[in-house]
């Protein structure tokens, strides 16, 4: 068994020509000339290898044919490792050199039930990278299509275009380190999808769709600065998911509105846990990413602002044959215009190499984190307990300053919620399960109320200035506002008293 450790990076069609010219690929080693790869994946009919992360495939390479196991592999910002198998190939499979026990039971069982899937073929350009003694990397270059005609006789095709940087001597942040050089002037997208799991989801018709936050899985001994770090890649893998689902629709226009809101909750999140760990990140780690993503984020806020004034505000709002027919479709055609322009300027702003260029070099300064200082190894639980006591502790301050109900200061103690959601989610396997399900329930209410509270404030404020330049928007402006004035008078009168148990009532650390 080896243990292949790759960095896989996406990059446009368009680009392979400056990536063959850039000094370090074209001073890198060439091993031999371009060969064409063609590749089989095996499954059951029930693909119950698939359902267990094994792949099974044979490659033809010339006359050459080989035999490869690999299984589950742990992703993060394009990197993966995972054991594989490789051995000739005669013509029947032969999984005997398979000496994982829970993957040799499930291959020896299902072995004569293996039909191909999928196929992909490409062409792989090869060269090897030396930047020091000690250090080895392999590039390849790959071009060329996945392919699956599904039982029905469907054909479907995917094209495949993607560098990936292998190690063969050295450590995973050399492959990052290489990754970073060259993305400085190319477009390069860390990619966590393999050729396998795209075969998989190209013959399941699988939709695209947007990534969640995934769910903490913190252990209670791990040094702080490892915690940090593997919940800071969760947050990449959501962040980087999304950016790629988007990136992969041609049309700007076309991009599903919850790609770019959930790749600004993988930025918020990323922030927060920054925040929450800063006394034992370096100080200019924890400063100049968080301005980063703080600014990443920004340029996709008004499209999702836009698109809860829409589906949240504008769209329940039942005009009974009580509002002025021409000015709430003149209302209804200026969000409409303003929805797809903000809409049209995310899509623009959501560059690949812009985004690839920040995944990559945060991944990178994430590997490359010192863990010894006295902070850093102090005991999780008990640094988790100070950091949520001091959370809280702020939004308390918040909730007194709110005590006026002015929008600002409600808006600030909805933000000391957020934080204290976030930090609660990120901590929860250290403390009392049901105790967590509970505050968090309270956490979500609260955020709640206090999130429509903001979203009015914010639409009255584009009404306002939507009407000013437009008059004939004016009595459909108040028309929606006065729609959402009882609920929003209601909500803020009793929004301090149902915080204020969260703030001062038991804690579930």
């Amino acid at each position: 068994m080896s243990h292949e450790i790759e960095l896989k990076l996406a990059l446009p069609k368009s680009a392979l020509p400056a990536l063959r010219r850039h000094p370090l690929v074209a001073g890198a080693e060439k091993l031999g000339n371009a060969v064409t790869l063609d590749n089989t994946y095996y499954d059951t009919p029930e693909l119950q290898l698939k359902a267990r992360k094994v792949a099974v495939r044979t490659r033809r390479q010339g006359r050459i044919w080989l035999q490869t196991v690999k299984c589950a592999a742990v992703s993060s910002g394009g990197l993966s490792q995972r054991p594989e198998w490789e051995q000739p190939y005669s013509g029947s499979f032969d999984f005997s050199q398979v000496d994982v026990p829970d993957a040799a039971k499930l291959l020896a069982r299902h072995a004569e039930a293996l039909v191909p899937v999928f196929t992909t073929r490409f062409r792989r350009e090869t060269r090897r990278f030396n930047p020091r003694d000690g250090v080895s990397i392999l590039l390849m270059i790959d071009q060329g299509e996945v392919c699956v005609t599904t039982p029905d006789g469907t054909e479907r095709q995917a094209p495949i275009c993607e560098l990936e940087l292998e190690l063969e001597q050295g450590q995973p942040g050399d492959l990052f380190a290489l990754a970073c050089e060259l993305a400085q002037t190319l477009p390069l997208m860390p990619a966590d999808i393999s050729k396998a799991e795209r075969g998989y989801r190209l013959f399941l018709g699988t939709p695209l769709a947007a990534a969640r936050a995934e769910a903490s899985t913190l252990e209670a001994g791990q040094n702080v600065v490892e915690a940090f770090r593997s919940l800071a890649f969760a947050c990449v893998r959501q962040w980087q998911a999304n950016a790629a689902a988007a990136l992969s629709i041609e049309d700007a226009d076309a991009i599903p509105p919850d790609f770019i809101h959930q790749l600004r909750v993988a930025l918020r999140r990323l922030r927060a846990l920054i925040k929450l760990f800063a006394p034992a990140l370096p100080a200019e780690f924890a400063g100049q990413w968080n301005a980063r993503l703080r600014d990443n984020a920004n340029r996709f806020g008004d499209a999702r602002d836009l698109d809860v004034f829409y589906t949240e505000l504008l769209e329940p709002v039942a005009t009974e044959g009580l509002a002025d027919p021409a000015s709430h479709a003149a209302l209804l055609q200026a969000v409409a215009r303003a929805r797809e322009l903000a809409r049209h300027d995310a899509g623009k702003a959501l560059d690949m190499a812009t985004q690839g260029r920040m995944l990559l070099e945060f991944s990178t300064e994430l590997l490359r984190l010192p863990s010894g200082s006295l902070v850093a190894a102090a005991d999780l639980r008990t640094f988790a307990r100070l950091r949520m006591a001091r959370l809280r502790k702020r939004a308390r301050r918040q909730f007194d300053a709110a005590a006026t109900l002015e929008p600002t200061r409600l808006h600030a103690l909805r933000i000391g919620f957020k934080q204290l959601r976030y930090g609660i989610e990120f901590f929860a396997p250290l403390f009392p399960p049901k105790a967590v399900a509970r505050y968090q329930e309270g956490l979500v209410r609260a955020q709640g109320t206090l999130g429509f509270l903001q979203d009015v404030d914010i639409a009255r404020g584009r009404l306002f200035a939507w009407s000013a330049t437009n008059p004939a928007l004016q009595v459909a402006a108040a028309f929606v506002l006065g729609w959402h004035a009882p609920r929003y008078a209601r909500l803020r009168r009793r929004v301090l008293h149902d915080c204020e148990p969260l703030l001062w009532g038991k804690a579930p650390w």
